[in-house]
C-alpha cells in the first residue's frame, strides 16, 4: 500500500454519519455518529452486543451497513450504494486474537501486504520490528513467541502499510494482566508517533479511561454520551451510565417543590413532577464515615451533608482499600462505602456516614 497523502490535520480523519446496520429484523447499529481526528484516540465502549464490533467492521469494509456514510479524510468511502474495497481504505486493523500467519516467520508477517519492492518492503520491516522491539525476533515463528511479542508483531503489521486510520477490537483481553498495562501504554505511544486515527473497541472502563483522548459509550446499538473521559465519568447521562464505570449506590426519593428529601438532607431535582420518584446516585468512594462522632475526625463540611447512621453488614480489604457494607437505620437498605488502606469494623458496629453532595447524580427513578 502506498503512503498517504499529506492531508488537513484540522479535518476529520475518520467521519461516520448515521451508520445503521440490521441483522435479521433486529438493529444492532442504531444512527451511529463519530468522527476521529489524526492523532486522535477514540474508544467505542459498551457491553457485549452493543453494536461495538458491527461499526468497526463496518468502517473497515468487511461488513456494509443498511443506511449511513462512511469517510476518510473527507472522502466518502461507503455509502449504501458507492463501496471502496477494504484493501484501499488506508485502515490498520488489530484483533484480540492477533490474527498472525502461523506459516509465515516474524518478518514475512510484518510484511504481508506491502506492496513496495523487495528493498524496499525489507526496510519497512526492518524500521517497524526495531519501532516495536522485535527486531531479533524477525526469522521467529508466531509460536515460538509469548503473548505480548505477538501483540508487538501484530501492532507492527499493522501499522507497516501506514494506515491513515487503525481499528482496534479488543486487542489486548488476550494478555495477562501483568503484562497488559506496559503493552497497552507502549502500543499508544508508538499510534501517537504515527499520527493515524484510532478507534478502539473495548467493554473495559479502565481501558477506555486509560487510554482514549474520547470515549463514545454505547447501549444497544446506539451511542448515548460522548466526550473526554474526565467528563463521561462526572457527568454522566443517566443512572446507567455511573454504574458502567462503577459500583453504584441508589437512595430513592419523592419530590415535592423540586426537593426531595433523604436521611442525609434535601437534594434538588429541578423539573421534576412533584410526586415522582428520582434516584440519587452515589459511588462507593463518595462515602464517608463520620469518624468525629467518636472524637477521632474533622468536622463535617456543608458539602457532606447531614450524617445518617448505618450499622455493619460486612466488611472486606479488597487491596488498596476496603470495602465496608452498611444496613441503614432508615429504611434497611444497603449502602456499600470503600475506605483507603484497612478498615475493618466488626458486624453489628453502628457508625454515621454522610455523602459528598457534590458527587451525587440525581436522575428520574429507573427500576
Amino acid at each position: 500500500m502506498d503512503a498517504s497523502p499529506q492531508t488537513d490535520t484540522n479535518a476529520p480523519r475518520l467521519e461516520i454519519r448515521n451508520l445503521v446496520r440490521d441483522y435479521d429484523g433486529r438493529r444492532v447499529v442504531d444512527d451511529v455518529s463519530l468522527t476521529v481526528m489524526p492523532g486522535q484516540v477514540t474508544c467505542l465502549l459498551g457491553p457485549s452486543g452493543c453494536g461495538k464490533s458491527t461499526t468497526l467492521r463496518a468502517i473497515a469494509g468487511v461488513e456494509m451497513q443498511d443506511a449511513g456514510e462512511i469517510l476518510v479524510d473527507g472522502a466518502l468511502v461507503c455509502d449504501t450504494v458507492y463501496r471502496v474495497p477494504p484493501e484501499r481504505r488506508h485502515i490498520g486493523l488489530m484483533f484480540q486474537d492477533f490474527a498472525l500467519f502461523p506459516h509465515l516467520t516474524v518478518a514475512e508477517n510484518v510484511g504481508f501486504g506491502l506492496s513496495a519492492d523487495k528493498a524496499a518492503r525489507e526496510k519497512r520491516v526492518d524500521e517497524m520490528l526495531a519501532r516495536v522491539g522485535m527486531r531479533a525476533y524477525a526469522r521467529n515463528y508466531p509460536h515460538e513467541l509469548s503473548g505480548g511479542e505477538q501483540q508487538r508483531v501484530a501492532l507492527a503489521r499493522a501499522l507497516a502499510p501506514r494506515p491513515r486510520i487503525m481499528l482496534m477490537d479488543e486487542p489486548f483481553s488476550g494478555l495477562d494482566n501483568r503484562l497488559r498495562d506496559g503493552i497497552r501504554d507502549e502500543t499508544l505511544d508508538i499510534l501517537r508517533e504515527e499520527d493515524a486515527a484510532v478507534l478502539l473497541v473495548t467493554h473495559e472502563p479502565e481501558e477506555a479511561m486509560r487510554m482514549a483522548d474520547e470515549i463514545a459509550l454505547m447501549r444497544a446499538g446506539r451511542i448515548v454520551q460522548k466526550g473526554a473521559p474526565y467528563n463521561i465519568y462526572n457527568a454522566p447521562v443517566d443512572r446507567d451510565a455511573v454504574a458502567f464505570f462503577s459500583d453504584i449506590n441508589v437512595i430513592r426519593g419523592t419530590v415535592n417543590g423540586a426537593l426531595t428529601e433523604t436521611p442525609f438532607g434535601q437534594f434538588l431535582a429541578p423539573g421534576v413532577p412533584d410526586g415522582a420518584e428520582v434516584d440519587i446516585v452515589i459511588r462507593p468512594q463518595h462515602i464517608k464515615i463520620d469518624f468525629d462522632r467518636g472524637g477521632h475526625g474533622p468536622n463535617p463540611t456543608p458539602q457532606d451533608g447531614t450524617p445518617a447512621r448505618g450499622v455493619v453488614r460486612r466488611a472486606r480489604f479488597i487491596g488498596s482499600e476496603s470495602l465496608v457494607e452498611f444496613r441503614m437505620d432508615h429504611d434497611g437498605s444497603i449502602l456499600k462505602a470503600t475506605v483507603p488502606n484497612v478498615f475493618l469494623p466488626k458486624p453489628g458496629k453502628a457508625l454515621w456516614l454522610m455523602i459528598r453532595r457534590d458527587r451525587c447524580f440525581v436522575f428520574p427513578a429507573h427500576d
